[in-house]
């Protein structure tokens, strides 16, 4: 048992470091046995505890304190050997501290040197942020935030000191602004839309610095996407129409007429909608791969999806059922789809958008079946637009089409009941 007086540090962190061997528990011991002492005996002669002195024999505690050597000595007669050991090992052991602080100093500097641009080119960078794109779909929004500002911040750093190449100047650019999308979701995804907008535009003007037209059309899908999450669907159209004349590169295109059928349907117009959606459709035969998947791509799945986000708010019965397809279909093949293409936000959202297109057409046990998944979700998955969309689907079922309905009576109480605990 160590003493208040006389604490101990455990020896086999300055061991690891290349010391010699404790030397001083085992003379300890030697020396006790020899003089036929006892554990309490040599315990009632210094003043240290039985447990703490046969723990310091064993070489699994360090008597910090001299004094108590200078009394183990006295006690056991060793004519100063016990003391001159310990100050050997003492002395071992401050050498070994210090070479632990050298060697954290210089993990810390190697560190800074691998950020140097001559001993570190951006493939890594490039991969980190592919990866960030792809992680994002199966992660809630909040972790991904300091992994998208860690890499963001070192392309900052590199660009703001100029350690860079003259020809990795683009790079760098591409790499920011592939990171700034990701913190565009990220802030849509935690109901932060003035901060999603920032970011997407910053996206936008770093694809065009970085000479990128699949960043730019991206970035503009990104800008309508939070256009239409404050129900500026006149702005978000726009942005549409812009980003098609940047989208040359993968589904870029795809992405686009997808939003602009969103559009085109929250404002009732059925043939525009429609038009849009099948244009995308036969863009999706001839596509090319995107330049990074995820978040930054746009997948089959993803296409259904902004199908059924789309014609869920059409009135037309033969819209709506298409949306139930659409919906179906999304959540099916994100249900067997690889990692790097599966969203599960979105997914979640597909239900939801089941759900209201199920509700549209009357049928409240098929929309419950449908969203009762989303209600069980964990706290930390429940973004911004999962919420906002069964607020949506609760709304519904206060309009004169389920008047004195008992069913949509208890359905609306369970889904406030959903929202009140958010």
């Amino acid at each position: 048992m160590e003493t208040a007086h006389e604490p101990a540090v455990r020896v086999a962190a300055a061991t690891s470091l290349g010391m010699t061997p404790d030397r001083v528990g085992p003379l300890l011991s030697k020396l006790r046995r020899a003089r036929g002492l006892s554990l309490a005996d040599l315990a009632n002669a210094t003043g240290g505890g039985r447990g703490w002195i046969s723990n310091v024999e064993r070489g699994r505690r360090w008597p910090t304190d001299r004094r108590w050597v200078l009394l183990a000595d006295d006690a056991l007669h060793a004519g100063g050997e016990l003391v001159a050991t310990w100050d050997r090992a003492k002395a071992e052991r401050d050498a070994a501290e210090t070479a632990r602080r050298h060697l954290a100093a210089s993990a810390q500097q190697a560190r800074e040197l691998l950020g140097m641009p001559d001993a570190h080119d951006l493939d890594e960078l490039h991969a980190q942020t592919a990866q960030l794109a792809v992680d994002y779909l199966s992660t809630p929004p909040a972790p991904m935030l300091a992994d998208a500002l860690r890499i963001q911040r070192e392309a900052v750093r590199r660009l703001r000191e100029h350690a860079h190449r003259g020809e990795e100047l683009a790079d760098l650019h591409l790499i920011a602004g592939r990171t700034a999308g990701v913190l565009a979701y990220a802030a849509l995804d935690l109901g932060q839309d003035d901060v999603a907008a920032l970011h997407a535009r910053t996206a936008f003007t770093l694809g065009e610095r970085a000479g990128d037209n699949s960043l730019q059309a991206w970035a503009r899908g990104t800008q309508s996407l939070v256009a239409r999450f404050g129900e500026r669907y006149a702005e978000a159209a726009d942005y549409i129409t812009d980003g098609l004349q940047y989208a040359t590169v993968g589904t870029s295109a795809i992405r686009l007429l997808c939003g602009g059928a969103q559009c085109a349907a929250n404002r009732g117009d059925v043939t525009t909608a429609l038009a849009l959606l099948d244009k995308a459709a036969a863009a999706r035969e001839v596509a090319d791969p995107d330049p990074v998947d995820g978040l930054l791509g746009f997948s089959p799945a993803k296409q259904h999806y902004y199908g059924a986000s789309s014609l869920m708010w059409l009135s037309d019965r033969s819209a709506l059922n298409r949306a139930c397809r659409d919906a179906d279909t999304a959540i099916t093949t994100w249900e067997h789809e690889p990692v790097e293409q599966r969203s599960l936000d979105d997914e979640a959202l597909a239900h939801v958008y089941l759900a209201t297109a199920r509700l549209r057409l009357g049928e409240i046990d098929a929309a419950m079946a449908a969203v009762r998944p989303v209600l069980e979700l964990p706290e930390d998955r429940l973004i911004s637009w999962i919420r906002r969309r069964v607020g949506g689907l609760a709304a519904l079922l206060d309009t004169p089409q389920f008047a004195r309905s008992r069913a949509a009576e208890d359905a609306r109480d369970e889904l406030v009941a959903f929202g009140a605990g958010g």
